[in-house]
């Protein structure tokens, strides 16, 4: 894979997944404090129809917070479609049944073919172009993407995708490093273990140009992780400027 140039500042993304307009209110009260802060942009990563619950263009609130957001130096980024893998499953495919079934549920655009993906990315571009959103950047739920969905993403009028491990520029899928901090919060046990990985995570990578928090909305049910990624960020503050993903290309 080519290695994309980088710069000499240091930063640090507030990203939030699975924004849509039944997740919204969960991240309330950490976009308040992120605020109260100071000028820290977030990047939102939004659903066009979060699980089938219905387009976000049909719920005018959401869609005022989010050009709120916006105004405020926010970045919309397209979050697959529906943000659910509800194809069949090859059962003679082994790896496919775990990516699929086991590591999650949710991997929507690993199974499509380019023709499906092409869809699915027309369609949810076609969503934020209504509502006059700007969009540079896609990001496939879970991280996965198929050949197919690479394929159709690589011809795309958009700028980069991501990953765990980075940005990465399209059509070529040129990489920038950029480590990202993300929880389990689903029991006890998993939070406890977040707060370690992701702390040995960021000292591992602290000369990291770019580190990227993850947030999703499971988190914020849980005072232990919603406190810990406020005080994460206000530490990284210190030392790194926030910025979008798209700011950060645009620095490079």
């Amino acid at each position: 894979m080519v290695e994309a140039n980088v710069h000499s500042h240091k930063g640090v993304c507030v990203v939030l997944h699975d924004v849509a307009p039944t997740t919204w209110d969960r991240y309330r009260d950490f976009v308040q404090a992120v605020d109260k802060i100071g000028h820290v942009p977030l990047t939102l990563l939004v659903v066009p129809d979060y699980h089938h619950q219905g387009k976000f263009s049909g719920f005018p609130d959401f869609c005022r917070a989010m050009e709120k957001r916006i105004s405020r130096g926010d970045e919309l980024v397209l979050h697959g479609y529906y943000h659910q893998d509800d194809l069949p499953l090859p059962w003679f495919f082994p790896k496919d049944i775990f990516m699929r079934r086991v590591f999650t549920h949710e991997g929507e655009f690993y199974p499509l073919t380019e023709a499906m993906a092409k869809e699915r990315l027309e369609r949810g571009l076609q969503q934020f172009y209504r509502m006059e959103w700007p969009v540079a950047g896609f990001v496939a739920p879970a991280w996965l993407m198929g050949y197919g969905a690479r394929k159709a993403l690589a011809k795309m009028p958009l700028r980069y995708t991501s990953d765990p491990g980075g940005l990465l520029l399209l059509p070529d899928f040129a990489k920038i490093q950029a480590p990202t901090l993300v929880w389990s919060s689903g029991s006890a046990w998993r939070r406890r273990v977040s707060r370690y990985w992701n702390e040995r995570r960021r000292q591992r990578h602290s000369e990291s140009p770019l580190l990227r928090l993850g947030l999703h909305p499971v988190d914020m049910q849980y005072p232990d992780a919603g406190c810990y990624w406020l005080q994460t960020l206000e530490e990284l503050l210190k030392s790194r400027m926030p910025v979008t993903k798209s700011n950060w290309l645009e620095l490079s």
